[in-house]
């Protein structure tokens, strides 16, 4: 039988099994002798290359004792895990952790984000995290440190394991003083010393620049050793997974883009440093006073990046 095209939710449900068996304390051979399969059957079907019956699972996950919500989250995945591409639907806003989303960067060799309007989570300090759940309506006030703590806990993936970052932000959303004044210093102060890491690239769309390819919003893209890359776009109270090929592509395209308009890595550290001590030296009994697009623009530009 031909191997399944690897998708995300094939990974996450193979990742669920896994877990559900490990849980249990019983070997992978136990628990195929006790649904009746072989154990080379039972390693095909966690590693994708077969698949199984609704019944059959249910079978597997009552002899290890899956908790009900685990349960019934696997059954659901079960018919769908060959298929490319995943709207998740989550209520009023999306969950603490994003189990898909961290899954995915423990396995990714680069991430790539865009953000327009703000910074990404893998870069907020804690005060800036704090200030943007507090500004959101539908996040429980209750939620506040369990929202700060699976931020972080993301954060820490990007690092010790040889993944490649790079990060592109808007000009703009650098002058955005969210948390207010001694927030908006430490978190910059917290770029620049994102922006020494050996794995991770900042990089400065400019405001003069004007109209770009990434204004259609935000997006995280992910590359693999072993499988294809995907698109991430999180929204208000869904997340979607783009694995289709075009799709991808398009994004890519985007990057490309971004990657002609942007400063490099050396001219966005240096937008940064003038940021940070026009905000230390501002007199903080008011926000500093920034024109859009006073930063970069005194910024010299080599020919590769020429506006």
């Amino acid at each position: 039988m031909p191997q399944r095209i690897s998708t995300a939710r094939g990974r996450e449900f193979g990742e669920g099994v896994r877990a559900a068996i490990n849980a249990s304390g019983m070997t992978a051979r136990r628990v195929a002798e006790l649904v009746g399969w072989q154990e080379a059957k039972l390693s095909d079907f966690l590693n994708g290359k077969i698949g199984c019956s609704r019944t059959e699972l249910a079978l597997l996950l009552g002899i290890c004792r899956t908790p009900v919500e685990e349960r019934d989250r696997l059954l659901k995945l079960v018919p769908e895990t060959h298929v490319q591409g995943w709207w998740q639907q989550h209520g009023s806003c999306a969950p603490a952790r994003l189990r898909t989303l961290i899954q995915n960067v423990v396995a990714a060799k680069t991430l790539t984000t865009w953000n327009p309007h703000g910074l990404p989570v893998f870069l907020q300090s804690a005060e800036y995290l704090r200030a943007v759940i507090e500004a959101s309506p539908n996040v429980p006030d209750v939620e506040m440190d369990r929202r700060v703590k699976a931020a972080q806990e993301l954060q820490e993936l990007l690092f010790g394991r040889g993944l490649r970052c790079t990060f592109f932000l808007h000009e703009q959303a650098l002058q955005l003083p969210v948390g207010g004044h001694e927030v908006h210093v430490g978190q910059v102060h917290h770029l620049l010393l994102m922006a020494v890491r050996r794995n991770v690239t900042i990089r400065i769309l400019p405001t003069v620049v004007g109209a770009h390819a990434g204004m259609s919003g935000a997006f995280t893209r992910l590359t693999f050793p072993a499988y294809e890359p995907l698109v991430f776009l999180e929204h208000q109270s869904s997340t979607l997974i783009e694995e289709q090929k075009a799709a991808v592509e398009a994004y890519q395209e985007v990057v490309h883009s971004l990657d002609r308009v942007s400063l490099d890595a050396e001219q966005s550290k240096t937008v940064l440093r003038q940021l940070g001590e026009r905000l230390s030296a501002a007199d903080l009994s008011g926000p500093a006073r920034l024109l859009p697009g006073a930063l970069a623009g005194g910024v010299s530009f080599t020919d590769n990046h020429r506006l």
